[in-house]
């Protein structure tokens, strides 16, 4: 039977099943209950990164990674230790991370925040990186070389089959 005899409601009925397959064989590897951890040092070898502020610890250590530029997904969505990548770069950033318990910040497509942002961030003792890459590929890298994602996939999964439950002929 094809996509056009089925219908886009069984199809949609389908992707849930099948993402959740997906992620159980392959998170396996990436999830953050395995204590994946990757110090700043590596973060910055493969992104290719620069450090902006001063005084920071490369050996600080960060258990994984989220890319966000709407801070209200990082309140709802960041777990302690985490490593955000986002494009903005207003002090809010540094307010919203502090109060979400994330690690560092990586800021991406070369984007350099204001002396504001990084005087805020060295007084709360929060890390600030660069890279020149998107997010997408930013936070790609990183997980291909390990770091775990934030770990909401069963949340997402979970709205996901909420909103298309009378989709599941």
């Amino acid at each position: 039977m094809t996509f056009s005899e089925q219908g886009a409601p069984a199809v949609a009925a389908v992707i849930p099943r099948a993402a959740a397959q997906v992620l159980a064989e392959s998170d396996a590897a990436y999830c953050h209950t395995d204590e994946k951890k990757m110090k700043l040092s590596q973060v910055l070898k493969i992104i290719e990164g620069k450090v902006i502020s001063k005084d920071i610890d490369l050996e600080t250590e960060v258990h994984m990674g989220g890319g966000a530029d709407l801070m209200s997904d990082v309140l709802a969505f960041a777990q302690e230790d985490m490593l955000l990548m986002t494009g903005l770069t207003n002090p809010q950033v540094v307010r919203t991370a502090e109060m979400a318990g994330v690690r560092a910040i990586v800021f991406v497509r070369g984007k350099l925040p204001p002396t504001e942002t990084i005087a805020l961030a060295e007084e709360k003792g929060i890390p600030l990186l660069a890279s020149k890459y998107t997010m997408y590929e930013t936070c790609g890298r990183l997980y291909k070389a390990g770091l775990p994602s934030g770990g909401l996939f069963e949340l997402t999964l979970q709205r996901w089959q909420e909103a298309f439950k009378d989709q599941n002929h």
